[in-house]
């Protein structure tokens, strides 16, 4: 078992676990990354580690590292993925991702199910534990004969309580480009069997409330489109199917106002020469300002002192420093200001919150509402909670799958007991845990 080799494509912040974790096992590990010495820093000298400069345009050398390889996991950008698995299939190895699947992806399940191999996607947090903790509750109420009426499900990425500093109340501790994108999604989903859908435009306007045990009250945007979870979970016969991110009290507004003013467009400009203050004049149709925080509330139609107004200055939109941009997107300008002020600090813990909440009525004519809810830290000594939750369920995947643990093939996402069982029971073994309640009130339900 010593000798089974596993190769990793890529070396970001959600890395680190998943190497450590396989070495500790005893698998041989290579890093190939375009900047090696973070894979060194990750394999920090351990004897089966071994770091490749690699980029993704070298396909000979990712073609040679597969063939050498038992098993890869592609932590690349989710772009990359369909091009490593047609490589894994002609060379019939079995692959793991974190990312969600593609129609493009799903299209090689055929082929995948001839080379006997497994493409396992979808084994991080969310898409991941989200999914697998879902079906094991789920699976267990339709055993019972039982019925889903309504399920949300909700997860966040967020700074401890302790490190919140800031107005928008949130740190980057994981993708910080994608945190910021995301707020330029369309949202939909069903409630009461009405097909709910929220433009771009209206995504933080009215955010759900709702009181998260041990850390207070949170809200809940929508998280794209869940309508296809419907089929995906075998859940037909709901009325209720939302998906949507967890964030503090405040970043809902203050995301939303940003937009209002146009601050995540994609759309290019010239901002050649422009100071900070000149860019958001620019965004309100006008040349300049002599009291830019006055015009910004104006337009806005709220207090000059809000919380709006108020993260917007602590950003530093309203300053008169000259940008170091020329032609560029208000989304690049606005989220590299974020990044530079809300990078998760090294001596700073971020947390991950799930909750599910499901209705579910059984033949007696018996309803209840369940919870299943998951709160993990990061340690400031090791891992992120993010890094430890996205990366160590595909570590475990990758495990079982060269110790023939799990067996099936073709394109996959982990919704089969064969898949969630041992990895959900091998996460609580290290301390990541949904907490099932069963026979709530239906006074628990989310309104």
């Amino acid at each position: 078992m010593s000798e089974r080799k596993v190769l990793i494509l890529g070396a970001g912040m959600v890395v680190k676990p998943i190497v450590t974790y396989l070495l500790n096992n005893k698998f041989k590990v290579t890093v190939a990354t375009r900047t090696k010495s973070k894979a060194d820093e990750i394999i920090a000298g351990h004897k089966n580690g071994t770091a490749i400069e690699w980029t993704v345009d070298d396909i000979d050398t990712l073609d040679k590292l597969i063939a050498e390889h038992d098993l890869t996991v592609s932590l690349l950008p989710y772009a990359y993925h369909v091009m490593v698995a047609k490589i894994c299939i002609t060379h019939k190895k079995n692959m793991v991702t974190t990312s969600y699947v593609k129609p493009e992806m799903n299209a090689l399940d055929s082929d995948a199910k001839k080379a006997n191999v497994l493409i396992l996607n979808e084994i991080g947090l969310d898409p991941g534990i989200d999914h697998m903790s879902a079906m094991k509750i789920i699976d267990h109420v339709h055993s019972k004969g039982g019925k889903i009426e309504e399920f949300y499900s909700f997860c966040g990425a967020l700074p401890a309580p302790e490190a919140v500093n800031n107005p928008f109340k949130y740190k980057f501790s994981w993708s910080p480009k994608g945190v910021v994108m995301a707020g330029n999604n369309d949202g939909k989903y069903l409630k009461n069997e009405k097909v709910i859908q929220v433009d771009t435009k209206n995504l933080f306007k009215n955010p759900l409330n709702v009181n998260f045990k041990n850390v207070g009250e949170l809200q809940v945007y929508p998280n794209r489109d869940s309508l296809p979870y419907v089929d995906l979970y075998g859940v037909r016969e709901t009325k209720t199917m939302m998906r949507g991110t967890f964030r503090y009290t405040g970043w809902c507004e203050i995301i939303d106002k940003m937009k209002q003013l146009n601050l995540i467009s994609y759309d290019e400009k010239d901002f050649t020469g422009k100071t900070y203050s000149g860019f958001v004049a620019m965004m309100l149709g006008k040349t300049s300002s002599d009291n830019i925080k006055g015009d910004v509330a104006g337009y806005l139609n709220v207090d000059v002192n809000s919380l709006p107004i108020k993260a917007l200055e602590w950003l530093g939109l309203f300053e008169n420093n000259e940008m170091p941009y020329t032609k560029t997107s208000p989304f690049e300008i606005t989220s590299d200001l974020m990044i530079a002020k809300m990078a998760l600090g090294r001596e700073e813990r971020d947390m991950v919150v799930m909750q599910h909440t499901f209705t579910a009525s059984y033949p007696d004519g018996k309803k209840e509402v369940i919870k299943s809810s998951m709160l993990d830290f990061g340690t400031l000594a090791t891992d992120t909670a993010i890094a430890r939750t996205v990366a160590l369920p595909a570590a475990i995947a990758v495990r079982m799958i060269l110790e023939n643990k799990i067996n099936v093939k073709g394109v996959h996402i982990p919704i089969i007991p064969d898949i969630y069982n041992p990895v959900l029971q091998n996460l609580e073994e290290m301390n990541i845990k949904m907490t099932e309640e069963y026979g709530l009130p239906l006074s628990d339900r989310i309104d």
